[in-house]
């Protein structure tokens, strides 16, 4: 029995020294980092309009522009954000202009910049989804948010980049399993804010760099 002793330390060095240089490999792992597909820095100042939104909803496509504009400001450097609102008075000459195009190369005219980011949220009311299963009855209050921004030359008002994304909230919720109903609910703003940071977190993938590992 004593003669097995060293056999298992044996084995148990091994193990030892295999799992090290598994640990030194990966400490010893090389990333690189790959540029942001959209780089702003050639432009070096650019505009951007608070996004608007088709179902009145200002606050929330003014949080959304904001949240946009920093996330811009976050992962990009040597760029100068004018941002642009409904106050502006070059805005309010415009006001009856529906053309994008248009709005982009007066503003070229007007701010001197040779981009601007222009953009839609669009917000679902809230409706009722539900399923029932052998578990029981589920119901949820839910809506569906979709944002879309595009990046305009002032020049020829043509669009240099676009991106989408969307995204669901649920701001209550109603269960039956057997007898016991149980129900849940959320500040609707609160859910309207997570909604939106979802959305901007997906259209802004484009100006954020990545690293790959080596």
């Amino acid at each position: 029995m004593p003669a097995s002793r060293p056999g298992r330390s044996v084995g148990t060095q091994c193990l030892l020294a295999l799992c090290s240089a598994v640990a030194l490999s990966g400490c010893a792992a090389k990333y690189a980092e790959v540029p942001a597909r959209l780089s702003l820095a050639p432009y070096g100042r650019v505009a951007i309009v608070t996004f608007s939104d088709e179902q009145s909803n200002p606050a929330m496509s003014t949080l959304a522009t904001q949240r946009f504009a920093e996330a811009l400001l976050a992962s990009q450097s040597g760029v100068e954000l004018l941002e642009l609102g409904s106050a502006d008075s070059s805005l309010k000459a415009l006001a009856t202009t529906t053309d994008a195009a248009a709005l982009a190369q007066a503003l070229g005219r007007e701010k001197d910049v040779p981009a601007v980011f222009v953009g839609t949220l669009k917000v679902t009311g809230v409706q009722p989804r539900g399923h029932l299963d052998g578990s029981g009855l589920s119901v949820r209050a839910a809506f569906n948010g979709e944002l879309s921004v595009r990046l305009l030359s002032t020049r020829t008002g043509g669009t240099v980049w676009r991106s989408s994304a969307t995204a669901s909230g649920t701001v209550g919720k109603v269960a039956m399993s057997g007898r016991l109903p149980s129900v849940a609910m959320r500040d609707q703003d609160a859910v309207y804010s997570d909604v939106v940071r979802s959305l901007v977190a997906d259209v802004t993938r484009d100006l954020r760099p990545t690293w790959v590992r080596q």
